[in-house]
């Protein structure tokens, strides 16, 4: 995975006014640690990580995060977003080394027609949308694709129908299921629809009648 540069600035405050300056200025605090070194507060472009991170390896693009005269090869971590807005609001950048195996997740893609499915008029159900893998950083995918051409309804495929790449290793379980081949939906038609409202309707109606009250008897003179 070939790396995106990254300029970050050192030396920012703490505190809640610092952090909306910097905010206002088109910045994101940040704190760079890892590997025992001591956190360190920095600040990053909001604009330029955005595009360092628009690259097709996603959360786990490469960095080398240029601070000062200092350089770390870091992964964003722990992006915090803006309740309503869509902004970032903080990141972490977690040091890493080229020959250190780490976790990541990698999203899965649904390649090729489920054409049985589509005959039956069934849905293709996709329950699981990420892997958990553990590998280098160079060596960490962008993502990985299940065929579903052969699904059918009623079938599934599962983890272990993925191909993994070399020096990937999973850590989800290989029998959970991906894709299933879900049957059609239940319609309803308009006339079945009819029938039960006036069925309901109508026993609405039975509750609703009084009894028929007895007339009472007439008191002979």
């Amino acid at each position: 995975m070939p790396e995106t540069t990254l300029t970050a600035e050192a030396g920012r405050d703490l505190g809640s006014s610092s952090t909306r300056r910097l905010r206002n200025e088109g910045k994101i605090p940040a704190v760079v640690y890892g590997h025992g070194a001591d956190p360190l507060p920095v600040s990053v472009g909001a604009r330029e990580f955005q595009i360092a991170m628009s690259g097709e390896a996603g959360l786990n693009t490469l960095l080398s995060l240029e601070v000062g005269k200092d350089n770390f090869l870091t992964l964003a971590r722990d992006i915090q977003h803006h309740p309503f807005k869509n902004v970032v609001t903080h990141v972490d950048f977690l040091i890493v080394r080229r020959d250190e195996v780490i976790s990541a997740e990698i999203s899965i893609n649904l390649v090729g027609e489920p054409v049985e499915v589509h005959h039956g008029d069934g849905i293709v159900d996709q329950q699981l949308f990420t892997l958990a893998i553990k590998a280098k950083p160079a060596d960490i995918p962008p993502s990985v694709d299940i065929d579903i051409s052969s699904l059918t309804i009623g079938a599934s495929l599962h983890v272990s129908d993925i191909t993994i790449p070399r020096g990937v290793e999973l850590e989800t379980d290989l029998e959970a299921t991906v894709v299933a081949g879900q049957p059609p939906r239940v319609q309803v038609s308009e006339e079945e629809e009819a029938e039960a409202a006036a069925e309901a309707a109508g026993e609405l109606g039975d509750e609703a009648t009084p009894e028929a009250t007895a007339e009472p008897e007439s008191s002979e003179g």
